[in-house]
């Protein structure tokens, strides 16, 4: 059975290449490059992950983790994928309730093994 997968990413190349590297690996892929519209799929359904950038157009990356677990209540998984690296983001990010963070540019094989190590845990 495919497991769920929500992709926020506002970088359309990276988010391509995310998304056919996700599928190969039996990842069913939503993808939405900017706030709203992941805020809107989250509406409609909780996926069994999420990776997500923190710099979104419209609604951030740490705005839609606040949203997940303080307005949904879910505990659905979590990463973090950023340039953003900074202290302050990264451990603002965990504080809202992010699982993972993955420094950009990210390794596909990294993002793979932080996927199944996640969802293990939930």
């Amino acid at each position: 059975m495919d497991k769920k997968l929500l992709l926020a990413e506002d970088d359309d190349l990276l988010a391509s290449l995310l998304k056919f590297r996700l599928e190969k690996e039996g990842y069913e892929v939503a993808w939405s490059s900017d706030g709203r519209k992941v805020k809107e799929q989250l509406k409609k359904q909780i996926p069994d992950v999420i990776v997500c950038d923190i710099m979104l157009p419209y609604f951030s990356g740490l705005e839609l983790i606040a949203y997940v677990r303080k307005d949904l209540k879910s505990n659905v998984p979590i990463i973090i994928i950023s340039a953003a690296g900074n202290e302050e983001t990264v451990l603002n990010a965990f504080e809202l309730g992010a699982n993972d963070f993955i420094q950009k540019p990210i390794s596909l094989s990294v993002l793979l093994v932080r996927l199944i190590k996640v969802m293990k845990k939930t």
